[in-house]
């Protein structure tokens, strides 16, 4: 393979796109195979991720893994504006060192935890120098254009995990309900077991209506959808990882198999058998 096609493989597993939605959009949770950059412009807007519940303000970076469940609901309608990058961790790997690993800001962390970035005022004019590079040798397919877009990202990518290191370590205010915050931690860490409403109810003396009343209200999803797409997430990294996919589905707490097949390939776009597959398949792990 020419080493121009290469570049051209590589760059068209990034895919950037600067969106404005004008009318009420209605976004389910979601999981992508690929790692995500998301930067917020302008909306009313509430940014939910994993366990904890983002307002969004103009210069908001958020940092998604391809295993970290995603939504953002209105609190208003308004103009949404936002850029989102999409890209293949491959990349990522491929051009790290030793010394300086691109995914750092994206793996090194909690999951769940520390995805949002609120740059300052010179930051976000040097992120969108950035972006602007990156947008414009995407649309302008000039010689050499897949190698503009590509070196932009990775400085993007060396950008990003300078400013990470830096603030990492700073406390995230919680805008989690103080209720909620042990319910979360309860699902996540019992994906394989009961977690039924009225399990639920039992474990926190919390009424089950209640309790749904306050999920919904909060994150913007009911309770049965959020624990579905997490044991989906979690199904995804074990497969990922070498699982079967009766472990799989044992392991995160589906009790039918076909009911786990059909929900995986609702959620994930293919069956848990194809993604398996496809994990060693793919220029690289999602």
């Amino acid at each position: 393979m020419e080493v121009l096609d290469i570049y051209k493989d590589i760059a068209n597993a990034i895919d950037y796109t600067h969106k404005i939605s004008r009318t009420p959009e209605s976004f389910e949770f979601h999981i992508h195979d690929r790692f995500e950059i998301y930067f917020f412009i302008s909306g009313n807007v509430k940014y939910f991720i994993e366990k904890e519940v983002y307002p969004l303000k103009y210069g908001d970076l958020l940092l998604m893994n391809s295993n970290e469940i995603h939504k953002p609901f209105f609190l208003s309608y308004s103009d949404y504006e936002r850029i989102v990058i999409h890209f293949d961790p491959a990349i990522a790997r491929l051009f790290s060192s030793e010394h300086f690993d691109l995914l750092k800001c994206f793996t090194d962390r909690p999951k769940g935890e520390y995805n949002r970035i609120s740059l300052n005022a010179a930051q976000v004019s040097e992120i969108m120098k950035m972006f602007k590079k990156i947008d414009n040798a995407a649309k302008n397919l000039y010689d050499g254009s897949e190698i503009i877009k590509l070196t932009a990202f990775i400085e993007l990518l060396v950008y990003i995990n300078r400013v990470f290191s830096d603030r990492q370590h700073a406390s995230e205010i919680s805008n989690m309900p103080e209720e909620l915050v042990p319910v979360f931690v309860y699902i996540n860490n019992n994906l394989s077991g009961d977690l039924s409403l009225k399990s639920l109810e039992h474990k926190f003396y919390m009424n089950r209506f209640y309790l749904s009343r306050l999920f919904k209200r909060s994150i913007g999803i009911n309770i049965y959808e959020y624990i579905l797409y997490r044991r989906v997430s979690e199904a995804k990294r074990l497969l990922a990882g070498g699982a079967s996919v009766t472990k799989a589905c044992q392991m995160v707490g589906f009790n039918d198999y076909s009911n786990f097949i059909r929900t995986f390939k609702k959620i994930v776009g293919v069956p848990p058998g194809q993604y398996k597959k496809s994990c060693t398949g793919r220029l690289g792990r999602g």
